[in-house]
């Protein structure tokens, strides 16, 4: 692996793991077993790095929330959009928990994240528009777009909603598990009978995966 892929794979473990505002170029740079100066050739300061944190993360928006295309609706259809969720809190889970921060401190970032978001309401609109087309959803066609931006909101939000709810301040697996099954919970609201059994599947599926690692943290 490259030591630039290196520096941005160690970033986003530290950052996940002390969080962004605690860690420093030269503590990533230790973590690493560098010099400061060798992690300085490939990234000017903490913000180039979280720069290139943020690609990654518009790289897997951009995959794992593509609309389906004349494929049959299964469980694991439905499985892919909601672990993609999962993996999108759970590896970037730094920025959610400090986003207005980080935002704040880098207009043209913000300016990238503001698109990055506009296109996710963009697909997620289109993935919910074919699941009504196709059975699975009961909802009006004016109130699609504002469904689509309630479960992002509730998504973006659910990280930074948790560490303001208890004295903890760290974000575990099963959290993130249970903030997935307040996602299903929208789209039980608007099931129809041909996907009711199908979203309940889904809920013991997530029930069963938040109570697994609820016991392997005890």
């Amino acid at each position: 692996m490259k030591t630039r892929d290196k520096i941005v794979l160690a970033s986003i473990e530290l950052f996940n793991e002390h969080g962004e505002r605690s860690i420093t170029t030269n503590h990533i740079a230790a973590h690493l077993g560098i010099s400061p100066g060798n992690l300085y050739y490939h990234f000017r300061n903490k913000e180039d790095i979280i720069n290139s944190i943020f690609a990654l993360y518009e790289n897997h928006l951009e995959s794992g929330f593509k609309p389906y295309d004349d494929v049959p609706i299964t469980i694991e259809l439905l499985m892919g959009y909601f672990d993609a969720m999962f993996y999108t809190l759970w590896q970037f889970r730094f920025m959610y928990a400090n986003l207005a921060d980080i935002l704040s401190r880098d207009d043209a970032l913000k300016k990238r994240y503001l698109h990055a978001q506009q296109q996710v309401l963009n697909r997620s609109s289109n993935i919910l528009l074919k699941l009504k087309k196709d059975g699975f959803l009961d909802v009006d066609d004016n109130k699609v777009t504002a469904l689509a931006d309630t479960i992002k909101m509730m998504v973006s939000f659910w990280i930074s909603y948790q560490l303001t709810q208890s004295s903890t301040s760290s974000i575990t697996k099963a959290t993130l598990y249970d903030g997935l099954l307040r996602v299903l919970m929208i789209f039980q609201a608007y099931e129809t009978p041909a996907s009711s059994a199908t979203f309940s599947r889904l809920e013991q599926h997530y029930l069963k995966i938040a109570s697994q690692e609820r016991h392997q943290a005890a």
